[in-house]
């Protein structure tokens, strides 16, 4: 399989599955015979293109690249997944849309537009209003960025920074656009429905007081237009395509009620419906409210220092690259990624670890958008640029929950699309058959029928998950736990078995040369040097111990050629013409002499990794290194088993190494893996009859890369790094075991949540069901029914933004 594009060069297309899938059909349809692939680094080919071929590729991508544009409306008054399902349905009905995004987190639409002319785009923002969504087109400074847009993606083609100034001047023109009505009026914006539909019914009421003889009608007509709002929007949704809408029921079952002299009851309806919504309303902000914390962290200006390092120019985070020196004073918040430079602090990063207490960081230590120096100034080298940065990630993932949704959400999603219609029916039946087959009075039935109908809104059983996820996510950020989506989050809940990389996941990471031996007439100095030099091809970390060693003793390391690792076995290079290797004996193939094996076979029942140096094939020494168990290992893994989780230790280590080591923690364990092992161990759990549930991978993101993207869950700990994020289905952004339990615990936490929110749901609807068939209940309590419902099941989602307080 070949590359033919990376999505960087193509971001407006890379980042926006939609333009992608689209791309892949235009290719194979202009390629026949060709098969195309998007994935994660670009785009590839599954065999070479011919010279021709290549050139038809690139017109094709050169035309979805030019073709579309992505523009970023600003949209208010998304309470809940129907309403996003509204606007996705109606905006994706319109000609010249390539693809629709809509964000209920940032409260942002993404479009991408084949006409991207200035009527289209306001004819989009006019429409999406008068859906009862206040859409205001968000501006994108600088038309390279523009075009560089994407939508599908969460809505990350800015910065934090940019984010939060763009909509405080969006609030700004919003208010001085307010009519003079507007700002006189002594409610807020959100109460204009529920004041207008008060207003007619307490005119309709005094009319019918003063003149008695209109008093039917008074209430009538008042009732009538008080729903007019709603039956408006309800029109307008039926013609974008959203049918089965909750305010189509409510137009229903007003004008039925009106129509059985229930005149009363009908503007009772509409009142308690516009109370409902703002209730929803207020309850979705407070959902928002995490991330939206989370956009504020950003300083709005950064102190850039000049190459003189004497003059400071003020400017916005966006306007950071990297390189650039920024200087942080006590008390204000770091404007970009980046490493210190100059200067020693403490450094509030709760943001993003949770850790309430400071901590040190010298020169060298790395330093996130967001935090808060706390005690003297420093200086800082930008490593990431705006948009780019960690807290944008956090973001970035948290929105992403709405695109990576869990299972049991799709279910809740396809069930509800079948329930409204399902509801109507049987209101219908209600109203016909107790009528025609036994003679029952025909308003009974018909006022009985309409309460049934209003039971029929799927709003609380379609917001009962991602309402429990999306607070779960942000609860989940603020204490230094990146999830990509509401899939991942359910699986880790139901995870069994975790598999545990050693090296610096169950291990601090920074193991030490503890012993040496050298063979003949080769001298220890000469012995360590040469093995540094090798290991200076690769990170891994055992390679680091020995460069450190001989870094310590200060010692000179031979010039290399021909370095090369050798996969899962060690190093190898020339020096002076002479090959050498670095390695495990066993992966190397060779038999050291009975004293070296004695001596190697001794410091791995001491719980050391042992390595041999080859020269021309030959042993001329051996190295002993050892890595100590995290302090919170222990205590971590006898907390995953309180929670019926069996851990699986996976290295590539010796076996009485990985003994020693597995009986200090309590786990099991599978030794002397090489990295393609490791997967094929995770197919072997997975496959094993005898565990349950899905399979987990805990590693560092960056070795494990492939081990973690194989489990059905990689959970990635002491991240932070793109590799990281990338690889793993969640992060821990703080180096820590215990934030796998707690990872572990927030998930079965919002499963239950999710199991409360559907029982509550639907059981209030059969109860109300029953009760309006019945006749127990009107078209009050039914209309109390569905808000209610709506309202307790986010309410009870937004415990878990409390969640894990004693952890």
């Amino acid at each position: 399989m070949s590359v033919i594009a990376k999505w960087d060069q193509f971001p407006a297309i890379g980042n926006c599955e939609s333009c992608k899938s689209s791309l892949i059909a235009a290719l194979n349809d202009a390629v026949p015979g060709q098969s195309f692939v998007a994935a994660a680094d670009g785009l590839h080919a599954q065999s070479e293109l011919s010279g021709k071929d290549q050139g038809t590729v690139y017109d094709v991508i050169a035309r979805h690249r030019d073709g579309i544009s992505h523009r970023h409306w600003a949209v208010s008054g998304m309470d809940c997944g129907s309403c996003v399902a509204k606007i996705e349905t109606a905006l994706s009905k319109r000609d010249g849309v390539q693809c629709v995004d809509v964000s209920m987190m940032r409260e942002t639409v993404t479009l991408g537009l084949r006409d991207d002319s200035a009527k289209t785009r306001s004819d989009i923002s006019t429409m999406l209003t008068k859906l009862g969504y206040p859409a205001k087109e968000k501006a994108i400074p600088g038309a390279a960025k523009s075009s560089e847009a994407a939508c599908c993606a969460g809505d990350s083609c800015g910065s934090v920074s940019q984010t939060a100034t763009d909509n405080a001047a969006s609030e700004d023109t919003d208010a001085d656009d307010k009519s003079l009505l507007r700002k006189l009026a002594p409610w807020p914006e959100a109460g204009d429905e529920i004041a207008w539909a008060a207003v007619w019914l307490v005119l309709g009421g005094l009319v019918g007081w003063l003149v008695p003889v209109t008093d039917a009608y008074a209430m009538s007509i008042a009732s009538i237009i008080a729903a007019l709002p709603v039956m408006r929007t309800a029109f307008r949704l039926a013609a974008s395509g959203a049918f089965f809408s909750i305010e189509l029921l409510m137009s229903v079952a007003v004008l039925g009620a009106v129509a059985i002299g229930e005149s009363l009851e009908a503007g009772m309806v509409v009142l308690l419906f516009a109370i409902g919504e703002s209730l929803e309303g207020v309850a979705a902000g407070r959902a928002r409210s995490g991330v939206k914390s989370l956009m504020k962290l950003a300083p709005e200006t950064a102190r850039r220092v000049s190459a003189s390092g004497n003059v400071f120019e003020t400017v916005a985070p966006s306007a950071l690259a990297p390189n650039d020196i920024v200087e942080v004073r006590p008390g204000e918040r770091i404007p970009a990624d980046g490493v210190l430079t100059d200067g020693a602090a403490e450094i509030d990063n709760s943001h993003l670890t949770g850790e309430s207490v400071p901590v040190p960081s010298e020169p060298g230590d790395e330093v996130f958008a967001g935090a808060i120096v706390t005690d003297r100034p420093v200086r800082l080298r930008v490593t990431r640029a705006a948009g780019q940065t960690m807290l944008d990630r956090v973001i970035e993932l948290v929105e992403q929950s709405e695109k990576h949704k869990a299972p049991v959400e799709r279910f809740v999603t396809k069930f509800a699309r079948i329930y409204t219609p399902i509801i109507m029916a049987l209101a219908a039946l209600t109203v016909v058959i107790p009528p025609v087959l036994f003679g029952q009075g025909w308003e009974e039935w018909i006022y009985r029928g309409l309460a049934l109908l209003l039971i029929g809104c799927p709003c609380a059983l379609v917001i009962s998950t991602p309402a429990a996820v999306t607070s779960a996510l942000a609860r989940a950020a603020k204490i230094g736990l990146l999830v990509k989506g509401g899939a991942a989050l359910e699986a880790i809940g139901a995870v069994r078995t975790m598999a545990f990389d050693k090296t610096g996941t169950l291990t601090e990471g920074k193991p030490k040369l503890t012993a040496m031996m050298s063979v003949g007439d080769m001298d220890e100095d000469r012995l360590l040097a040469i093995a540094a030099a090798l290991e200076t091809v690769t990170s891994h970390p055992l390679a680091k111990a020995v460069v450190n060693a001989a870094m310590d003793k200060k010692l000179d390391l031979p010039e290399i050629t021909d370095a090369r690792t050798i996969a899962g076995a060690g190093v190898e290079a020339r020096i002076d013409g002479t090959l050498y290797r670095v390695g495990a004996a066993k992966r190397l193939d060779i038999e050291p002499a009975a004293k070296v094996a004695d001596w190697l076979a001794a410091q791995e029942d001491a719980g050391s990794t042992a390595v041999v140096i080859l020269r021309n094939g030959d042993v001329i020494g051996a190295l002993a290194l050892r890595d100590t168990a995290r302090a919170d290992a222990r205590d971590a893994l006898a907390k995953l088993n309180a929670l019926g989780i069996s851990p699986v230790m996976l290295t590539g280590d010796a076996e009485r190494v990985a003994k020693r080591m597995a009986g200090e923690l309590g786990m099991e364990y599978r030794a002397q893996l090489l990295p393609e092992d490791k997967l094929n161990v995770l197919a072997d759990l997975r496959n094993d009859s005898a565990r349950k549930g899905p399979i987990a991978m805990v590693g560092d993101g960056i070795n494990d890369a492939p081990a973690l993207k194989s489990a059905d869950v990689g959970i990635a700990i002491g991240g932070g790094t793109d590799i990281a994020l990338e690889a793993a289905d969640a992060v821990a952004v703080k180096d820590r075991l215990s934030d796998v339990v707690n990872l572990v615990k927030l998930s079965r936490t919002t499963r239950r949540v999710i199991r409360e929110n559907i029982g509550l749901a639907l059981g209030l609807k059969a109860v109300f069901l029953v009760t309006s068939i019945t006749g127990l209940t009107g078209l009050w309590l039914a209309v109390m029914a569905d808000t209610g419902a709506t309202v307790l099941v986010t309410l009870n989602s937004l415990r878990l933004l409390i969640a894990l307080r004693n952890r």
